[in-house]
């Protein structure tokens, strides 16, 4: 019986043995050295399900698919133990913050590191380096395992990467060319970086406008890791940057994960002065932004990284640096190899500490605010509700009162009454810190020196009124959502819906699209004893007589939509307009087309092509700017200019043709940059207005030292501030806002105030920025200055939008202003 025994055993780690020997380098399964080419990403899933298959210590997922169809998927990587103890193990570490109720078992504790590979596709050294790096954790690496968990997310942007990796195959030369001449060093647009939609998904994790991040979230939630590392590459010319990060850091992040980051960067350090290979640190990547791979986890108590080495979009399998060698992209590989190995190391030298201090991060007694409450449209409040829901941080209802406390409309401490409607969001929560940053009124800056924007507070990207207290407001009664169920009315003139959110737009762009026409009014009236607001719709049956079955198919569209129709029982006004009055104004639907290509900013395009399609789902057809000269443009109604150059693109013969359509009823819409192509041009209405230094044609030199001179540069910029800007809310580019709105200034751009035009969103004489960074140059230069602008032109329009309501599709309060401008300015011609 005992030989017996010793032979199961013997056959038990023979077989294990042998399941070891089966796995296959990166090398030998691919048939090429890792970094001698680009892997295609099918070709990286398959290695990661060989892995798993061939090792106990690995468990492969999918976790979704993109836009485009491929597998999003993540590896788990521990010991057997571990891995057959996995739920368990993750249970116990969300106890520790309290996201999982029951008691802590604090003797099983692991330390849990996720990294994130390829967030920019054409940042591909790092794909290349997670299959380098799992080999070596399940093969010479495994006794790091014992007390970790370690997560691998290889390609977090298939469909970039393999744009990025599939335009470099077709025309690489063979071999390679280093010079940077070279076509294959120079990327086509809009490259390889972005997503499906040419979204930065790297900025996207706080607001998860895309399918990829909101699919990750789900996952991401479910292990909340004590480090999280974002692999990225940078320009050819700078070697490798990793942590510490650079000021200014977040109030809110502790000082253990600062002096933690130190800590695993002089590992990495230590690695890398071994073989001679340069690094910078707290430099440049700053921990502000919370809509980072290096922030977001940072605020959800994670040692969030960013690790970025020399590369970029165009170093390709090798390039000449101005140091004089080449950058390969097996160096490139492997320094990010090293740095993922180091960190997993650290990590599992320090499990104890990690989960003591991510512990204590989850402890919000001491935050400034308690609680911040909402109230407003209830439209906007559901769109918030769902961002929170993603985020899995926890509100309610409030309980009708006065609430004490900083009031975000009036910019002062006047509290205002609540509701029972009113949403309230404590940060009495395991995420609390999260909602602190999310939330805050003003996030305070240690430097004005920041990689992105200032801004962002919640409330006012959702149009919602919002007081922030520093007392914890009691919970109301949950009250549950009522559903919407129009009936039919087929004995009345038509019906009327209130038009004031994005999911009134939505409504309008799926009647439209059926073929249903559709009214808007121009100024309030009164139907039947009830009130109704500019901007509010009216179907009528008049309207609608060639339409089978009008009114269940509107009651079937609204219920789908839940909206709630009011049937008229006549179109006779008990005050204001009767429905066959001009200023009810038909809605056409317009043949829309928006400009891609050189010269157009990708990612500018690529929210507009998201909006349409994924937000109003209304179509629009992309036009290229390398054919534009021969588009004949009486087949479109609305032409949508993203930001861009358009010196080269709207030549003088093309901005005559624009300005003749325009005059014959056509519509431009100018986004961002674009709306200074317009400025000054002959007779345009638009003016830019310059800062003091830029009028200043006397100047005898720039005596401001060397190393001062950036620092000087700043107070001429506005990055990314929230500005309250006055609104003409009679204009119908402005129906279903008050008259003010908060919008978020990306730039120092500023124009005078349209002396012909219609100025609908404007700053006058002391314009308050609520939050976020203005110098004080670019400060005096938006004073009296346009926003949102409207020149009529013979029959049609230009429309002026200086500040992008559609920026990363997270500003959801100016996302109507886009819409007005689209349905409602010189949209009712039926003779076009």
């Amino acid at each position: 019986m005992k030989s017996y025994s010793l032979l199961i055993v013997f056959l038990f780690l023979n077989f294990h043995s042998l399941i070891g020997q089966n796995i296959q380098s990166p090398e030998e399964f691919l048939g090429y050295k890792i970094g001698t080419r680009f892997t295609r990403h099918v070709d990286v899933v398959r290695y990661f399900e060989h892995v798993a298959q061939n090792s106990d210590l690995v468990q492969y997922h999918n976790y979704g698919r993109t836009y485009e169809f491929r597998p999003l998927t993540y590896a788990v990587i521990s010991t057997e133990e571990n891995l057959n103890n996995l739920e368990d193990i993750r249970k116990n570490h969300l106890r520790n913050t309290g996201v999982e109720s029951g008691s802590y078992n604090k003797s099983s504790e692991k330390a849990i590191v996720w990294l994130s590979y390829n967030v920019h596709g054409n940042e591909s050294s790092s794909t290349e380096a997670s299959m380098k790096t799992l080999y070596e954790l399940v093969t010479s690496k495994k006794d790091w395992l014992e007390n970790l968990v370690v997560i691998m997310d290889p390609c977090v942007n298939p469909d970039g990467r393999d744009r990025y990796a599939n335009w470099y195959n077709q025309v690489k030369a063979e071999p390679y060319t280093t010079s940077p001449m070279a076509i294959e060093h120079n990327e086509p647009w809009p490259g390889g970086r972005a997503n499906h939609y040419l979204f930065d998904l790297n900025r996207d994790w706080a607001w998860a406008t895309q399918i990829e991040t909101k699919q990750r979230l789900e996952i991401y939630n479910q292990w909340l890791p004590h480090i999280h590392v974002d692999f990225h590459e940078q320009g050819i010319n700078e070697p490798y940057y990793f942590a510490p990060a650079a000021e200014p850091f977040h109030e809110i992040i502790t000082p253990f994960q600062r002096d933690f980051q130190t800590e695993i960067g002089k590992n990495h350090a230590r690695y890398f002065d071994e073989e001679g290979w340069l690094y910078f640190t707290k430099e440049r990547f700053d921990l502000l932004y919370p809509s980072y791979g290096d922030t977001y986890p940072t605020y959800l108590g994670s040692i969030g990284m960013t690790y970025e080495q020399a590369g970029g979009g165009s170093a390709f399998l090798g390039i000449d640096t101005r140091e004089g060698y080449e950058l390969s992209l097996v160096d490139r590989v492997e320094h990010h190899h090293t740095t993922g190995l180091s960190t997993v190391e650290i990590a599992a030298k320090n499990v104890e500490k990690l989960n003591t201090e991510f512990q204590k991060f989850y402890s919000n007694e001491n935050q400034e605010y308690k609680s911040f409450v909402l109230s407003g449209n209830a439209d906007k409040l559901a769109a918030l509700k769902q961002l929170l829901d993603l985020h899995e941080i926890s509100y309610s209802n409030a309980q009708p009162g006065k609430v004490r406390g900083f009031n975000y409309s009036n910019n002062d401490n006047s509290g205002f009454t609540a509701t029972e409607k009113s949403l309230v969001i404590n940060t009495n929560q395991p995420k609390g810190k999260m909602v602190s940053v999310l939330f805050e009124p003003s996030a305070q800056l240690s430097d004005s020196l920041t990689y992105d924007i200032t801004a962002w507070s919640l409330p006012h990207a959702y149009g919602l009124d919002a007081v922030a207290s520093t007392k914890e407001v009691s919970a109301g009664i949950a009250a549950g959502a009522q559903s919407i169920k129009n009936t039919a009315t087929p004995a009345g003139p038509g019906y009327i819906t209130k038009w004031n959110s994005m999911q009134d737009a939505k409504f309008l762009a799926a009647l439209l699209k059926e073929n249903i026409r559709v009214r808007f009014s121009e100024v309030t009236f009164e139907n039947n004893g009830k009130k109704f607001d500019r901007g509010s719709l009216i179907i009528t049956k008049s309207d609608n007589r060639t339409v089978e079955n009008f009114d269940s198919k509107l009651v079937e569209i609204a219920n789908e939509h839940q909206r709630q129709l009011t049937a008229a029982t006549t179109s006779f006004a008990t005050s204001g307009p009767d429905f066959g009055s001009p200023e009810i104004k038909p809605i056409n639907s317009p043949r829309i087309g928006v400009l891609r290509g050189d010269d157009i900013s990708s990612l500018s395009y690529g929210e507009i092509w998201h909006f349409f399609e994924q937000q109003l789902e209304y179509p629009a057809t992309s036009i290229g700017t390398d054919y534009f000269g021969d588009v004949d443009l009486s087949k479109l109604d609305v032409l949508i200019l993203p930001s861009g150059y358009y010196g080269r693109i709207l030549n003088e013969d093309g901005l005559e043709k624009i300005k003749t359509w325009v005059r014959a009823g056509g519509k431009v819409i100018a986004l961002g940059s674009s709306v200074g192509y317009f400025a000054g041009k002959d007779g345009m209405d638009l003016e830019e207005k310059k800062t003091e230094e830029e009028k200043d044609t006397t100047s005898s030199g720039n005596l401001i030292p060397y190393n001062q001179r950036e620092r000087e540069s700043i107070k001429d910029l506005i990055t990314g501030s929230i500005v309250q800007t006055s609104i003409d809310h009679t204009h119908p580019m402005a129906f279903g806002y008050g008259k003010s709105y908060f919008s978020l200034k990306l730039s120092n751009d500023s124009f005078g105030l349209l002396e012909d035009g219609y100025n609908v969103a404007y700053l006058q004489e002391n314009p308050e920025i609520v939050s976020g960074f203005a110098g004080s140059e670019a400060r005096k230069n938006i004073i009296n200055s346009m926003t949102y602008g409207v020149e009529p032109m013979g029959r049609g329009s230009l429309i002026y939008m200086v500040d992008n309501p559609l920026f990363r599709a997270f500003w959801e309060n100016g996302k109507l202003f886009f819409v007005n401008a689209i349905f409602f300015v010189d949209n009712d011609d039926l003779n076009r």
